[in-house]
């Protein structure tokens, strides 16, 4: 059983964006349509719900075999917030930056992803993270739970205490469309947290600068990708 709906095209080549909506169902129904919105949660959560209410009817229960959505969430560079493109580039401090001045942009992305490349190292600190209120920290690591690294097209992040996939479960994405964006059907949870949902993957991508301003800071400039569905394995 496997469904995508993918939203992304070929790189952003400037100007008007066309992102086309793949949704396979299990029918295997394509859908094209042009879409500059979000993720349409309320009907998401519906999907994953009905599907995995199937899954847990079988004869076999899950079995290891879960319907999620996979998200992405990445490293934004800081060398890519800038005034020219869009952002708000105006410096600001914070606690814990003592004193120093970042981009307002730059600051809010960091909130969002939890960690940002710095263009220059401070104190030998490559990396600045959100440590919740409003508060950052140098670090030199970009890590997950505890101490776990976070690699790029391996580390995944789901919801605190959603069954069958906790912290340290290894898992395979079904889903060509995943394996097309992502080169990797293999993945690893080493974060989870209260604000994914619930049957989400968060899938690390890396470092890079973001796609753009406003609500597109949330996605790196290397791909369009805003979700798709999936059954995944455990392993």
């Amino acid at each position: 059983m496997e469904a995508s709906a993918y939203r992304g095209s070929n790189r952003r080549t400037g100007g008007f964006r066309v992102r086309w909506l793949i949704a396979a169902a299990v029918s295997a129904a394509i859908l094209p349509e042009p879409i500059h919105a979000d993720i349409p949660w309320p009907e998401v959560v519906q999907r994953v719900r009905k599907e995995n209410d199937l899954l847990a009817r079988r004869k076999q229960g899950h079995a290891g075999e879960y319907f999620v959505v996979c998200t992405l969430y990445y490293t934004p560079i800081e060398s890519g917030f800038r005034a020219e493109r869009g952002f708000d580039a105006t410096p600001i401090t914070a606690p814990g930056l003592h004193g120093r001045r970042y981009s307002r942009d730059f600051l809010l992305s960091v909130k969002k992803e939890g960690f940002g490349r710095l263009r220059e190292p401070v104190n030998g600190c490559n990396y600045l993270r959100y440590n919740g209120g409003r508060s950052y920290a140098f670090v030199k690591h970009v890590v997950g739970r505890g101490t776990d690294p976070l690699v790029p097209r391996f580390s995944a992040a789901t919801r605190r205490g959603q069954p069958g996939l906790g912290y340290g479960v290894r898992l395979e994405t079904l889903e060509p469309t995943v394996k097309s964006v992502f080169h990797s059907s293999d993945w690893k949870v080493v974060d989870t947290g209260g604000g994914l949902r619930r049957w989400q993957v968060d899938l690390y991508w890396g470092e890079d600068e973001p796609l753009g301003a406003g609500h597109l800071m949330a996605r790196p400039r290397a791909t369009e990708f805003e979700y798709a569905y999936s059954v995944v394995r455990t392993k």
